[in-house]
């Protein structure tokens, strides 16, 4: 049998080369950009358009990356570690350390710089802290250069709609502190975006995927599963979008001039066991015996009052405003078209 020997990396994708795997930057290889060149002023500041992202992480990133290798553009972002600044950096990113909760915003140069804003920053249970002193930021950013906002929430907003088709109009409902939080930041953020008469954008996001955090990567990193996995299982409808169509949907909302709130999900909300069945099934055609967790049997662990629980927060979540307001149409519009294109880019 073959022996593959998998590093364990947050966010990474696996090549497989000569029968073991090589860990590789999460965003494809034709968007790396370590390389990068972009234009340069007298005074070093990069010309044209700068994307700011608050919270460089696996979506954040994937999206700053594609910008500058389709768009040339000049793109900053902050995270909370030295290792993941190297990280960045050796993409062309200009990465800042920055603690949202105490963290200075006067000591980003980039912000105030940007003409573009992407806040990633997970809230807080007491709501996103850059928006403590709403005045503060809406003084700081206010000096011109600003022209777009978004924000990458969640469709965990809704709470429990009883498996119901949801749009944007579906009265939000959230059902825990983080899912409460992220609603509040909705709110400051349009309402900041209004103030400042910039276009502003709330992408509610389903589960993110993509290479390096997927159904095939947790199969092959044969890591017994957690007890919240083995719980996700058990739900008959999850919303899902890959990080590419993230990136699509980001895209596209910069030339669409009306502010406002859109589902990022891809067409087939199936459940947890569907899709892992799926990706067993295409890692046993191309590497046989690779699969040794049994997400199946992992399931019956739980008991019934766990069971009840994970049933609560069902929803069908609709993509019709992303696909008629946003004009996006998806690379990979189901599980099974994305899973593949992630197998696939892990070589022979």
């Amino acid at each position: 049998m073959q022996t593959l020997a998998l590093p364990i990396f947050p966010a990474g994708e696996f090549l497989l080369q000569k029968n073991r795997f090589r860990f590789a930057s999460p965003i494809p290889s034709t968007f790396l950009c370590a390389s990068y060149s972009r234009k340069v002023t007298v005074d070093g500041c990069g010309e044209g358009d700068r994307m700011c992202v608050l919270g460089m992480g696996f979506s954040g990133r994937y999206i700053g990356g594609r910008l500058m290798q389709e768009r040339e553009w000049n793109v900053s972002g902050t995270c909370r570690s030295d290792a993941k600044k190297k990280e960045l950096n050796k993409m062309g990113i200009d990465a800042f350390l920055f603690d949202s909760t105490k963290d200075r915003l006067e000591n980003l140069k980039s912000l105030k710089e940007a003409t573009h804003l992407l806040l990633s920053i997970p809230p807080a249970e007491a709501g996103n802290p850059l928006f403590h002193s709403l005045e503060k930021l809406r003084d700081f950013l206010g000096n011109g250069n600003l022209r777009w906002m978004g924000y990458l929430s969640s469709t965990s907003v809704y709470g429990d709609c009883g498996g119901a088709l949801v749009n944007e109009d579906y009265p939000a409902n959230p059902m825990n502190e983080s899912s409460k939080a992220r609603l509040v930041t909705e709110k400051k953020w349009l309402s900041l975006g209004n103030q400042l008469g910039v276009s502003t954008y709330v992408f509610r996001l389903g589960g993110i995927y993509g290479p390096g955090r997927s159904a095939i990567d947790t199969l092959l990193r044969k890591k017994q599963l957690t007890s919240y996995q083995r719980m996700r299982r058990l739900k008959r409808f999850t919303a899902r979008i890959h990080v590419a169509d993230v990136y699509e949907a980001v895209k596209a909302s910069f030339d669409v001039s009306k502010s406002g709130t859109y589902n990022i999900v891809d067409d087939n909300p199936a459940s947890r066991a569907e899709v892992f069945a799926f990706a067993r099934n295409l890692i046993e055609e191309k590497w046989a015996g690779q699969v040794l967790i049994d997400e199946s049997r992992e399931a019956t662990r739980l008991d019934s009052a766990s069971k009840a629980q994970v049933r609560k927060g069902e929803k069908r979540v609709s993509n019709v405003c992303m696909k008629t307001q946003l004009g996006v149409n998806l690379t990979f519009p189901d599980y099974k078209s994305g899973l593949l294109s992630i197998l696939n880019s892990y070589g022979e």
